[in-house]
């Protein structure tokens, strides 16, 4: 069982290891310049559009759900714990500077979002309940011009993308949930493991429509529950936060390992800053893994460039918003670096809540918590509907996806009460290895992003004189 835990942790390692890395943030510069950065320069066009009205409605194009309910329900499945624990932990590995890099591989995340979004909706199909199924195994299997090919990669996407949602979209997520209320609030981890599993349940068996409209309410609420206590946080050490800031950037250009934090305890190479940065980034925003696209497809559109604008917004809020919040609220607190009673250097969750704490005191252990659980059930249940249309792809027929909720709300349970290593490490792999086909698929599809693109331009130019 230790081998197999070894062998699988040094695979996790190698698969977000550099070349990954590499391959992500890399495309996502190649398809920005390709598009000639029209993901920066209609960042205030998308914006303004998942804000507008119309975005809440189904009265432009086909689809299931609304633009924004789309949006949202992406948005569940990647705000998570990474936003809380995950910066935390990029901060005291990489150093406060990874915080920069995150920013970085999300600029560029901002287009990977765009086009795998774009394409699901343009190459997305009506299943036999008249429901919308895409993602990158359905823009696989109709784009590719190799058709072999295409169809190979597709259902290797869908594959990982099953075996991760049982991973990392659930089995982690719950167990996050329990510690955090064992910890904070003494509840027992199979009380904490039952109500999960009712409540996903509850809400998962009635589909996408009723999943969006618990997303549509709960991520919005969440996230700016949890942005304006970081920012009380920030304000109430801003005397510390032009320190903080200079710190976070000196560090993530800085070729010498240098030191910072209390009594100099974390070091960080650039390489480390930057490695660490652009992992956690990615891994919470989920730029170029294709998962967000899975939702994008069921969105009520006219066109497939004007909900990839709409969804890509979710990297924004996701790392520019969220993480950042988490990350300035570390950095102005001076906790940074801090060790334990065991004279170990305090990370994760237990960071995030020191940093609230030193201004929130008790009250702020408690917001984090109840950031966590509600970070992660909402990753619960947005990883559900994507984990089930790549079971759907597979198996071709939606009848049988009733099984897959049954199962994957029941998997919930064993995720509170358990920790399985092994399981975990290998859903990472199988989330990590998702992006292989969906990259492979936006760069060979890469002319096609940049001809819709050229020609929605003429559309937003024609909106902005209105």
């Amino acid at each position: 069982m230790d081998v197999i835990s070894e062998v699988l942790g040094k695979v996790d390692s190698f698969v977000w290891g550099p070349v990954m890395l590499i391959l992500l943030v890399g495309t996502g510069i190649f398809l920005t310049v390709r598009t000639r950065f029209a993901a920066w320069r209609n960042l205030g066009y998308a914006l303004k559009s998942v804000l507008s009205k119309e975005a809440r409605t189904k009265s432009r194009g086909t689809g299931d759900i609304s633009p924004f309910s789309a949006l949202t329900t992406a948005l569940a499945a990647t705000i998570g714990t990474g936003n809380i624990v995950g910066v935390a932990t990029a901060m005291v590995l990489g150093g406060p500077g990874a915080l920069v890099w995150m920013w970085i591989s999300a600029l560029f995340g901002l287009t990977s979002k765009f086009a795998e979004c774009m394409l699901a909706v343009k190459y997305r199909e009506i299943n036999e309940n008249g429901e919308m199924s895409g993602g990158p195994m359905y823009t696989l299997k109709h784009a590719f011009k190799n058709k072999t090919v295409g169809t190979v990669l597709g259902f290797l996407f869908a594959v990982f993308t099953v075996l991760a949602s049982f991973g990392i979209g659930n089995m982690t997520q719950a167990n996050s949930i329990s510690s955090a209320l064992q910890e904070t609030f003494s509840v027992p981890m199979w009380i904490t493991g039952a109500i999960i599993t009712v409540l996903a349940l509850f809400i998962i068996v009635g589909g996408i429509k009723t999943i969006s409209k618990v997303s549509q309410v709960v991520v919005p609420f969440m996230a700016v529950f949890y942005v304006i206590a970081g920012v009380v946080v920030i304000l109430m050490n801003i005397g510390n936060l032009p320190s903080g800031i200079a710190q976070i950037f000196k560090m993530a250009f800085s070729v010498k390992s240098v030191a910072g934090g209390v009594g100099g305890t974390i070091t960080a190479t650039l390489m480390q800053s930057l490695r660490w940065g652009v992992a956690r980034g990615v891994f919470s925003n989920e730029a170029g893994l294709g998962s967000a696209a899975i939702t994008a497809a069921a969105a009520t559109t006219d066109n497939p460039v004007r909900q990839g604008y709409i969804n890509m917004t979710g990297t924004f809020f996701d790392t520019i918003v969220v993480c950042s919040i988490t990350g300035l609220a570390i950095a102005a607190s001076g906790v940074l670096g801090t060790v334990d009673a065991a004279g170990e250097i305090v990370t994760g969750s237990a960071l995030t809540i020191a940093a609230f704490s030193s201004v929130l005191g008790k009250w702020g252990g408690w917001i984090v918590c109840v950031g966590i659980a509600l970070f992660a059930f909402s990753t619960i249940i947005g990883w559900e509907y994507h984990g089930e249309k790549a079971f759907e792809y597979l198996v071709k027929k939606p009848k049988y996806c009733v099984i897959y909720r049954i199962i994957f709300s029941l998997v919930c349970y064993i995720g509170a009460t358990t920790t399985l290593q092994i399981v975990w490490d290998f859903s990472d792999i199988m989330n990590g290895l998702m992006a292989i086909p969906n990259l492979i698929c936006m760069l060979a599809l890469s002319g096609v992003v940049a001809k819709e693109v050229r020609e929605f331009q003429k559309i937003i130019d024609e909106e902005k004189k209105r």
